[in-house]
């Protein structure tokens, strides 16, 4: 199957149960008490599958009906979307020209609690968290023996709970990273309301750290399931991502850890494929073994307007022809900065080097004199919704492109890295030739020991995982987000950027948040 099977569930006692995703067209949507769902053992893997959803989907229909969480937009509050915009859109990566209220706030990197964006990828963590951990409730041996399908379930019942507290693990971790100390709740907490303790950053890694290590061995092993589905790669993948932040998040340093998890990663055999930019194309959920884990997207079946349908059609403006791109829309909306431009040569750009620099420069000027001019900058249509034989994606405005998590590229560049922040557990020689095999892979000119430093892999980073949701966590880490000692265009909302606060380095709890929860206090900054 290509994509997972996905239906709905509601977040309390009441579940709304709709159809497979494969038609959602048709969508028989009937309340019932969870007892009455838990009970039908084919209930499990298909509310498994909604958990999956909630990476990319927005309500009980597609693209948008019966939403998930109260948005004025609901195309504004799909995960993947807005995990990307406030990893990207912040960073000399990615600019928009569109006006939405605090959109612009973003780049100029002048948010608020109240900003909707900041606001509305909170509040998706948390309603994900939430799905997790009545899955995880509702699944333990006991409920399972008390309703009558333990018998039926049990063969594949441990494998998907650890799937919903890898997922859990997942978002938890993306609240670690951007918004650091925040409310915290499990399975073990009443389903009634009640006001949840925040929880401080170091002790939330402390969690999430142990909940990976605890469901590992129940996973699928590497390469032991479709890419939407999490494996025991995907877990060693946030791992190692996870420790390479570890010293931002608790002033400790865990890139020993990281060195370990990116070398399991790159020991289980998941090779780089031969074509960077089929990485990023409609049939990259089949056509590459890269890729360790996905949110997928379907055209056909899985329609809403975050993921790649966004990251496929806000990119496209200007001179661009959209059908070039496997799609009829042209949302004029997505280009890069000329800081990020720099990391490549002309030659690149030129199409005759590094072949990740993917620009399109017809028509459009390198510098940004006006950010809602979309022909200033150059364009970056990496993610494209054609096929890697030519052939357009199923639907002519929803992607099939699968946005890619984590992959193996990933792992040698954390491998390189820890090296070089002090990890002993490696070599450099080691960390030299992953590096250059991405830089072949690319039809990059390879580099000698002596060019390998921290300064180059960051860069590196940049020309290897641009708009893939890591740029924000990586210029923190080396200490370039903030302050003024690296600048791009229009950040501080000036034309070549100037010096911005070092609280910025995380979002703020929004504004609603602390007003329901007296349990909750504000990041310092805000």
């Amino acid at each position: 199957m290509k994509k997972i099977v996905i239906y709905s569930t509601l977040l309390s006692l009441v579940l709304g149960m709709t159809a497979c995703l494969k038609d959602l067209d048709q969508i028989p949507y009937v309340e019932v008490t969870s007892e009455v769902v838990y009970k039908d053992p084919e209930s499990y893997h298909k509310i498994l599958a909604r958990l999956y959803s909630g990476l990319s989907t927005t309500g009980q229909q597609g693209p948008a009906g019966k939403a998930d969480i109260v948005v004025p937009d609901e195309g504004f509050s799909e995960y993947t979307r807005q995990y990307w915009k406030l990893q990207e859109l912040c960073t000399d990566e990615a600019i928009v020209s569109w006006g939405d209220f605090g959109l612009q706030d973003l780049h100029s990197m002048n948010w608020s609690s109240s900003n909707q964006f900041v606001t509305n990828f909170y509040n998706r963590i948390f309603y994900q968290i939430s799905s997790c951990n009545e899955f995880i409730r509702e699944s333990t041996d006991e409920r399972l023996r008390t309703r009558g399908v333990a018998d039926a379930v049990a063969p594949f019942i441990k494998t998907y709970r650890a799937e919903a507290r890898f997922l859990r693990a997942l978002s938890y971790f993306h609240a670690i990273d951007m918004y650091g100390s925040v409310p915290f709740t499990t399975e073990a907490d009443p389903v009634s309301a009640f006001f949840p303790r925040q929880i401080s950053r170091a002790e939330l890694c402390t969690y999430v750290e142990s909940e990976l290590k605890a469901v590992e061995a129940d996973l699928f092993a590497p390469k032991g399931t479709i890419t939407g589905r999490a494996n025991q790669a995907a877990c060693w993948s946030l791992l190692a991502r996870f420790y390479l932040n570890h010293e931002v998040y608790t002033g400790v340093k865990k890139y020993n850890e990281a060195l370990t998890y990116a070398k399991k990663v790159i020991d289980a055999g998941y090779p780089l494929h031969g074509n960077y930019k089929e990485l990023f194309m409609a049939d990259n959920d089949v056509n590459n073994k890269e890729i360790i884990f996905a949110v997928q997207s379907d055209g056909k079946n899985t329609q809403s307007w975050g993921a790649t349908t966004f990251l496929v059609n806000a990119a496209i403006g200007g001179a661009m022809i959209p059908s070039d791109y496997g799609t009829a829309e042209k949302w004029g909306g997505l280009r890069t900065t000329k800081s990020f431009v720099n990391r490549f040569t002309t030659a690149d750009i030129e199409g005759k080097g590094d072949n990740r620099a993917l620009f399109y420069t017809n028509g459009q000027k390198l510098d940004i004199e006006k950010v809602s001019t979309f022909t200033e900058g150059y364009a970056l249509p990496k993610y494209v919704n054609k096929t890697s034989k030519g052939v357009a994606g199923s639907h002519p405005k929803h992607s099939d492109v699968d946005f890619p998590m984590f992959r193996a590229g990933e792992a040698n560049l954390i491998y390189a890295e820890a090296v070089l922040r002090g990890a002993t557990n490696g070599d450099k020689a080691t960390a030299l030739n992953l590096i250059n095999n991405l830089r072949t892979r690319a039809k990059a000119t390879s580099i000698a020991t002596a060019d390998l430093t921290l300064d180059f892999v960051l860069d590196e980073r940049s020309r290897e995982l641009y708009w893939e949701g890591v740029r924000r966590s990586d210029l923190i880490r080396y200490g370039r987000f903030t302050g003024g000692n690296f600048v791009w265009p229009w950040k501080g909302n000036a034309k070549d950027g100037v010096e911005v606060s070092s609280h910025l380095a995380l979002y703020p709890i929004p504004s609603d948040d602390l007003v329901a929860n007296p349990n909750l206090k504000q990041n310092p900054g805000y």
